[in-house]
């Protein structure tokens, strides 16, 4: 018998049965293959007028999404509201691979002509009259167990829904998201929710909380997905662990729909 390669099945052996034990996934990577976490910005602009959306529409189609891939930053989704009565408001979603990129926008776009250019109408519009009333930002660093925006796949568009996790304090915030991290995120893909992002609130109106986005083909298929979630023996395991419990205090959700020109569809 060759002793290096018992030596060898027994090291490896217990290598994965040492990270089954200590809770740490099916697959090992190397500190090589980690990828850097990402940065979101999550703007709404909000808007009461239909006429004003479309005027938002032309600047975030014509001008913003291609300065923007001008920069090396090509998968940004806009978003409405699905269902939405008197509300037009608009939903966007940045990713940054760093807090230097996330610095150095408004430098950028002020010296991009294209940009300026195709911006016009929305800039000029007059002051009691504005293009929105206001930018409402959020801004989240990604999720070790997420690190990276995933686009989903399938035909397209999607039907997504946008939910935020608000904690009582910062404490408890963290525990939450070492629950998704540790378990929960790995939960939602099994049962094909289809994570988009994960976000820790780093700075917002509602801190502390999480954000994150799910998607599917349609409504019907989302909630069949989440039927999977609350059924799944993981989960039911994961929110009966003393560590956890009490983590969130309050749940918010909505349902978007892409718009023709986002690169999230």
């Amino acid at each position: 018998m060759n002793h290096n390669k018992t030596d060898r099945r027994q090291f490896l052996t217990g290598t994965v049965g040492a990270a089954v034990a200590l809770g740490i996934g099916q697959v090992v990577h190397s500190a090589d293959e980690k990828k850097a976490q990402e940065y979101y910005e999550l703007r709404t602009y909000r808007i009461d007028d239909p006429a004003k959306q479309k005027i938002v529409n032309h600047y975030l189609e014509k001008a913003l999404l291609p300065a923007l891939k001008r920069m090396g930053i090509n998968r940004v989704g806009v978003f409405k509201e699905k269902e939405a009565k008197g509300d037009y408001s608009l939903y966007v979603l940045i990713p940054f691979s760093s807090l230097e990129q996330f610095s150095r926008l408004n430098d950028v776009l002020e010296a991009d002509a294209a940009y300026q250019s195709a911006a016009k109408e929305y800039f000029n519009q007059p002051k009691k009259s504005p293009a929105y009333s206001r930018i409402e930002s959020r801004f989240m660093k990604a999720f070790q167990g997420m690190p990276v925006l995933e686009i989903p796949k399938g035909k397209a568009p999607h039907l997504f829904e946008l939910r935020t996790y608000e904690s009582s304090n910062e404490k408890l915030a963290r525990l939450k998201v070492d629950m998704f991290n540790n378990g929960e995120i790995d939960i939602m893909r099994d049962v094909k929710l289809g994570p988009v992002f994960f976000g820790e609130m780093l700075i917002g109106d509602d801190v502390p909380n999480l954000t994150y986005m799910l998607s599917a083909p349609d409504g019907a298929a989302h909630e069949k997905h989440w039927d999977g979630f609350r059924a799944h023996p993981d989960w039911n395991r994961m929110k009966k662990m003393d560590k956890y419990k009490g983590t969130v205090s309050k749940i918010r959700n909505k349902y978007l729909e892409p718009l023709p020109f986002s690169t999230i569809q």
